[in-house]
């Protein structure tokens, strides 16, 4: 079942149980995909890794929107954001844990020979290219920084 179908069926759903901040999340979704699948390179269909990038680009969205409504003091605006990016959370594959990544980053480390700091580029490289869709981009940067440091 692609992505689309099981957003259309959600939305389904989410509109007979009249949840508001689902619906919400799900045509932001709808219309991310609408939009990729328009843009003149995409033709009919996408990628699956395109509907990743997609899905952590508005997840991503959403917790930056609620951090910044948290730093002004306004928990009215911050609560439906976070609420939006867990929705779609679930859409995307399982997170990693800390752990299995920070593994996965000593191996890559060891694979490229990388020792300071200045081989974070290679590092980082390696790691987004097999972690992609599977870990957050700040986890990843934040452990490789611990691992050579």
């Amino acid at each position: 079942m692609s992505l689309e179908s099981k957003i259309m069926e959600a939305l389904k759903e989410a509109m007979k149980a009249k949840d508001t901040i689902a619906l919400d999340s799900l045509r932001a979704i709808k219309a991310a995909i609408l939009l990729a699948k328009t843009e003149a390179k995409a033709g009919d269909t996408i990628s699956e890794d395109e509907e990743i990038k997609l899905l952590q680009r508005l997840v991503k969205q959403r917790k930056e929107s609620a951090d910044l409504y948290q730093k002004q003091g306004r928990e009215d605006l911050a609560a439906p954001e976070l609420a939006q990016a867990e929705i779609i959370s679930k859409f995307l594959p399982e997170q990693l844990s800390e752990e299995k990544v920070e593994a996965l980053i000593k191996e890559i480390v060891a694979r490229v020979g990388a020792s300071s700091m200045k081989d974070m580029g290679k590092v980082m490289g390696e790691a987004s290219k097999e972690l992609s869709g599977k870990a957050d981009g700040k986890l990843i940067a934040s452990i490789v920084k611990k691992v050579l440091s």
